[in-house]
């Protein structure tokens, strides 16, 4: 007998929905439509087809169907009537636990060589957001993601993600490893760990808006994935969806907040058997041309000279169906836009900046670390690399070898030495070890070799869960650096233990580096210093359809020591105790306002080179800067969100109060304010505004000592799916006036001077103007397949936010061609 089942929000129609336009509201024919669809009955092919979140039916076996389709997202092949149905979503964010708002359904089977699944995505608001995008950018449409553990231990998981028109995102989830958010600036905190968008996998997707909601067809080819090497495999599952309108994001598997891991809450797809991945050779070739543009010192005229054609390429060699080898050979590591200028607020921390070349991104998951050990932009220009990445008997192993460019050498630096210029050689080895359900133990060790010079490092680190909602996470490293006649060993260690329940969330960490410990492999913004913070965060839910859907609470003390200080048992230097409040409204607007209560000890490796100019009887004597002990700020933070609606979102993060000023040593009244603005007129058309502020006043006089503005705007083009052209403008004035010391001799400082290495004088201040502007045409139909146009060109200028002044530095247009070869 055929059972029926009611499925809410099954369209009964054999035919494929009729596209209509994004985001456009239901005429009530539609609307009666989409109404008519909820109370629809279903014929179910086959009983326990039909996969409930909501039941806790999360043992899936999809059926194995021999069928070529076509990805056109019409779901009328009739392999689609015999999937399995995954149905039953359970909304997550704001608040765990409540049925979904919205009806959605997942279709999943299942070939030799590929896994398909088909969504239908129901939205009885008749409000779809969906947009012509790049790849990676929808997560401000509505979407689905679908995340797959092929390796079935709750660790680890490729994540495919569509909007409404299947424009894909992807990337890699590693539990553990990824961000939560929140913390001591008002921002909202995220439930589960975030996914790594850096890997990018070969798949096929179609989409479009239908009178019901959304539909999306995805195939996955196994030559894109690694999994096990087993004849019969299980894997986990989990769908994601985010419905932008009512600011949730909806689960198929009922998943807790109250739990250490996210991905360890998956559903699974069982009895996988006869998949065929096949030979698995991507070959890569690329070539790069440029013409780079300067002023000829001779004739002040402008010229351009030409760099190259540069041939290099790249290879992917899937040796198993866990293991993969990877190599490039004088590859281009052009990037096509500039890196998003970073407001440094304590000059003793360094800035990081994310990989974007795609040598590096293939596996980068595996090679994550706690404490950043390993940092491949450390790698500059490689001439060549290789990489082999996987996971054998339950251990990710992970080793990465480069030979840098000569003139990244420490001996390049120096004309005397420069002929004598070795290659760089760089080795990364990253392993870690699965431990019952959810621990892990792990291994890195890192080298660097530049001539006479070496640093190597070598590292242990586990993490450790119990009782689900706990978790204890540490590391101890060394390393050892030689340079010249020195040879420096030195430590690194930290600890963490973190509750994540629903309601009360603790995490007590320290971290701790030793003034001699180096990671030339990785990247520490601060070291010879000891850290401890203590988190505690309890969230308050409210009712399904109230204003407020949570507010969540938070008290920071943190605390930072000068490491010989710890270890010598002496007070701490810097004291923070930040009291923070977080509210997520009905329809995903945003809010959050923090009080920061600090002491800022005086630092002498900071000011060690200050001196004061002090008036004599004939002429000045330089005296040393001792500063004052200790700096008291008081701190507001407010900030504001809006959700992100069908073509416009915003988001402010503003500070003020009374805060350190490091120029100085001195206290300062500080504003400080990030402001982002999307704005999408058309489906076509992206418009990106960001606009940073930091200023510091003299409490004394209530001059400004320092202030840094930074607005940028980007603006998109989506021509075509594959095709889109960008223009990036990005504009930095900074000022810094004279300095002296202010509330307490009034004597000017003798210091340093920034820009200017090995010049000492007296610190009359600078002004800083730069503008950036980069455009790119892009035509990337398949990752490793692209056609990139660009130019770039770097503007400097004498007055502060004037534009008319300004004078071109240097610029440069640049061509690249790859193809991907898929063997």
């Amino acid at each position: 007998m055929v059972p029926w089942r009611i499925l809410p929000g099954f369209a009964p129609s054999s035919r494929a929905p009729l596209p209509v336009a994004a985001g456009r509201r239901f005429h009530p024919t539609h609307r009666m439509r989409a109404i008519a669809a909820l109370l629809a009955v279903t014929n179910v092919t086959g009983p326990g087809n039909t996969y409930s979140g909501r039941e806790k039916k999360l043992d899936v076996p999809p059926p194995r169907i021999e069928a070529d389709v076509i990805v056109d997202g019409a779901l009328t092949e009739p392999a689609w009537s015999q999937a399995a149905v995954l149905t039953g979503f359970s909304q997550f964010q704001p608040v765990d636990g409540r049925p979904a708002t919205d009806s959605t359904q997942v279709l999943v089977w299942y070939s030799a060589t590929a896994i398909h699944f088909g969504i239908r995505a129901y939205e009885a608001h008749g409000v779809v957001s969906a947009n012509l995008l790049d790849r990676d950018k929808i997560f401000t449409d509505d979407n689905i993601q679908i995340l797959l553990g092929t390796f079935n231990d709750g660790r680890q998981a490729m994540v495919f993600s569509v909007n409404p028109l299947g424009i894909q995102a992807d990337g890699t989830l590693n539990e553990g490893t990824g961000s939560r958010g929140g913390g001591a600036f008002g921002s909202a905190q995220q439930a589960r760990e975030q996914a790594d968008l850096s890997a990018n996998f070969v798949f096929e997707s179609k989409g479009h808006i239908t009178d019901f909601g959304y539909q999306v067809e995805i195939r996955i080819p196994f030559k894109s994935l690694r999994y096990q090497s087993k004849d019969s495999q299980d894997w986990g599952i989990n769908v994601v969806r985010q419905v932008q309108h009512l600011g949730q994001e909806d689960s198929w598997v009922p998943a807790s907040r109250a739990g250490a891991s996210f991905l360890n809450q998956s559903g699974r797809l069982i009895g996988l058997n006869g998949l065929r991945r096949g030979l698995v050779v991507d070959v890569i070739p690329e070539v790069v041309t440029r013409s780079l543009g300067a002023e000829d010192a001779t004739t002040g005229q402008w010229d351009y000279t030409r760099d190259g054609p540069q041939v290099g390429g790249n290879v992917r060699w899937g040796i198993t169906n866990n293991l993969t080898f990877n190599g490039t050979v004088n590859p281009d590591f052009a990037q096509v836009e500039a890196d998003v200028a970073a407001i440094q607020y304590d000059p003793r921390a360094a800035v990081s900046y994310p990989e974007r070349r795609p040598f590096f991104l293939e596996g980068i998951e595996n090679f994550s670390s706690p404490s950043n050990l390993i940092y491949t932009r450390r790698i500059v220009k490689p001439d060549g690399a290789a990489k082999l990445t996987g996971k054998i008997a339950g251990t990710n192993i992970a080793f990465l070898s480069a030979l840098d460019d000569r003139t990244t050498s420490l001996d390049w630096a120096d004309p005397a030495t420069r002929a004598d210029a070795n290659r760089p050689a760089y080795n990364i080895l990253r392993a870690t070890r699965d431990l019952g359900g959810q621990s892990r133990v792990g291994l890195v060790y890192t080298d660097k070799v530049d001539g006479s010079y070496y640093n190597r490092v070598a590292a242990v680190d586990g993490r450790f869960v119990f009782k689900k909602i706990y978790t204890v996470r540490g590391q101890v490293a060394g390393s050892t650096t030689h340079r010249g006649p020195v040879t420096a060993n030195a430590p690194l260690w930290n600890a963490s233990f973190d509750r994540q329940a629903r309601s009360l969330q603790l995490t007590y960490s320290i971290n701790a580096s030793d003034p001699d410990f180096r990671a030339a492999s990785g990247f520490l913004s601060r070291i010879g210093i000891v850290n401890a913070g203590f988190n505690h965060r309890y969230t308050i839910f409210g009712k399904k359809d109230g204003p407020v859907q949570s507010m969540q609470f938070s008290v920071n003390p943190q605390f930072t020591w000068q490491y010989d200080r710890f270890t010598a048992g002496k007070a701490w230097q810097d004291g923070k105790l930040h009291f923070n409040e977080n509210t997520t409204f009905r329809g995903g607007w945003r809010a959050g306002l923090s009080l920061l209560l600090e002491r800022f000890g005086y630092d002498d490796n900071l000011y060690r080179d200050y001196r004061l100019l002090k008036p004599a009887a004939v002429g000045f004597d330089t005296i040393p800067f001792t500063g004052s002990g200790r700096l008291n700020n008081l701190d507001w933070v407010l900030s504001l969100g809006t959700p992100q609606f069908k073509r416009f979102s915003a988001d402010l993060l503003t500070i003020w109060g009374q805060d350190e000023n490091f120029y100085e040593w001195s206290s300062a009244n500080i504003v400080t304010i990030t402001a982002n603005v999307s704005w999408r007129p058309i489906d076509k058309i992206r418009i990106d505004a960001q606009y940073q502020h930091l200023e510091y006043n003299r409490k004394t006089d209530g001059s400004t000592v320092g202030i840094r503005k930074i607005p940028r705007l980007k603006m998109e083009y989506q021509i075509a799916r594959p095709m889109f052209f960008r223009v990036v403008g990005q504009y930095d004035a900074e000022q810094q006036a004279a300095l002296y010391d202010d509330s307490r001799t009034f004597y000017p400082i003798v210091r340093p001077l920034p820009y200017q290495p090995g010049v000492v004088a007296q610190d009359l201040g600078f002004s800083r103007n730069d503008l950036r502007v980069d455009w790119l045409f892009s035509y990337q139909p398949t990752p490793g397949t692209v056609m990139f146009a660009g130019y770039g060109g770097s503007y400097e200028g004498p007055e502060h936010l004037r534009f008319s002044g300004m004078e071109r530095t240097d610029d440069g247009f640049f061509v690249k061609l790859s193809y991907l070869f898929r063997m």
